[in-house]
């Protein structure tokens, strides 16, 4: 096998610095929930009443380069004000801010919680719910046609649903020696999970990468990871023949999807908590003041960019052919993700005074960003075109947890906290 998981877990002057008390919950979420058995639920009543006060959908005016008529599908109003809600709702969300724990499919908008609810996108009304709900720090895991969820009954399932009817299509158990797995990806044939290693007196000390076919359910193949690599804080996607993700040790790890075998893994000192982006047969790793692309079949450096003023380069989305990302500055960057060159760059987001955003979404020529918890963040709406602020949404709230944001392509989900809020595009 080319390669093994390092479980080196050094860090580099220079990097940034030890991450936020929330940050670390946030990527550590799930290896903390799982400890506990029981959690807490806030129901998701079908005739809740909309909760927004008056001017609470973020009245200012845009700044530094907003376009007062928000542009084409922007959702503003004719003074570039933030649209209100279509609707607002309570939820039973418990989330810790990682991207896939707001989704939307079927004709529904589901957020990670207990139990997990279904709210019809149009009306925000409660179209279904599981009573277990999902395992908390967990991915809600989208194909094309199914919601795959570890099990919340802790033993050892992973599931699927369907997510416009809740209704289980599909069921997989890895194995009684394994412990809690997680699926972490899914592509057309098979859904891939990290599970501890059951020892013969109950504790884990390894754990094992799998594939589990997506018909039949079955063991596809499954890899013993090393000593000392952990399942939690994983980030997954998959392309073609090829597996990635990073776990809290600062790699960026290959395999192949048809073996299970190691393609090839690089050591990233500065890899933002192990965010990345694929596109293509490149993966995009941002790293400290530099961004980085990786061919996947081989791991050669495809281009890589710089940023400028020892800024730091921060979470990257592929979007339709371009990639959307923001520096410590509070600059905003599209880039050709084929070759690394600039499409432009905008320093609206500094000008305004906005906080960067790191999860974006895109409906028509717009561009939506998703903050960390910050007075001055929210949800940030873009020209795509030029990175121009059109408007931000904030609630107002004062809730500490990260917003999370997702889209059906005809309405913007904005959650933060046990609010979720649905605005037009």
């Amino acid at each position: 096998m080319a390669g093994r998981d390092s479980t080196s877990d050094d860090r580099t002057p220079g990097a940034s610095g030890p991450p936020s008390r929330r940050r670390v919950l946030r990527l550590a979420g799930g290896g903390l929930a799982l400890a506990a058995l029981t959690v807490g639920t806030v129901g998701c009543d079908e005739d809740a009443v909309d909760v927004e006060e008056p001017g609470s959908a973020g009245g200012d005016e845009p700044k530094g380069g907003g376009e007062a008529s928000g542009g084409q599908g922007s959702g503003a109003d004719e003074k570039g004000r933030a649209p209100e809600p279509l609707w607002t709702k309570p939820t039973s969300a418990e989330t810790y801010g990682d991207n896939d724990e707001l989704v939307a499919a079927g004709g529904v908008v589901i957020a990670s919680g207990s139990p997990l609810a279904a709210l019809d996108a149009a009306t925000g009304g409660q179209k279904w719910s599981l009573p277990g709900g999902a395992v908390p720090g967990a991915p809600l895991l989208l194909s094309e046609d199914t919601l795959y969820l570890a099990g919340s009954d802790y033993d050892g399932s992973v599931i699927g649903y369907a997510p416009a009817s809740g209704k289980e299509t599909w069921r997989s158990r890895l194995g009684k020696e394994y412990r809690q797995p997680r699926p972490i990806a899914v592509d057309e044939e098979q859904v891939y999970v990290i599970a501890e290693i059951l020892e013969e007196d109950g504790s884990s000390r390894t754990n094992v990468i799998a594939a589990l076919n997506s018909t039949t359910g079955r063991v596809a193949w499954k890899e013993q990871r090393d000593v000392g690599t952990e399942q939690n804080g994983i980030h997954a996607a998959v392309r073609g023949r090829h597996l990635v993700y990073t776990d809290f040790k600062k790699n960026l790890t290959v395999r192949d999807t048809a073996s299970g075998g190691q393609v090839w893994t690089h050591k990233t000192t500065k890899t933002n908590y192990g965010f990345f982006t694929v596109h293509q047969d490149l993966v995009v790793v941002p790293q400290g003041n530099v961004l980085q692309a990786f061919n996947l079949a081989d791991g050669k450096e495809k281009w890589s960019l710089n940023a400028s003023d020892g800024a730091l380069f921060r979470e990257p989305a592929a979007l339709e052919d371009v990639l959307y990302i923001a520096d410590s500055a509070r600059t905003m960057w599209a880039v050709d993700p084929r070759t690394g060159k600039q499409l432009w760059k905008s320093e609206a987001l500094a000008d305004a005074g906005l906080q960067v955003p790191r999860q974006y979404v895109k409906a028509g020529d717009t561009l939506y960003g998703a903050t960390d918890l910050d007075k001055q963040g929210g949800i940030i709406a873009m020209d795509a075109r030029s990175g121009a602020v059109r408007w931000t949404f904030n609630d107002k709230t004062g809730d500490y947890h990260a917003w999370l944001v997702a889209t059906d392509g005809k309405r913007v989900f904005a959650l933060h906290g046990k609010k979720l809020h649905a605005l037009p595009v």
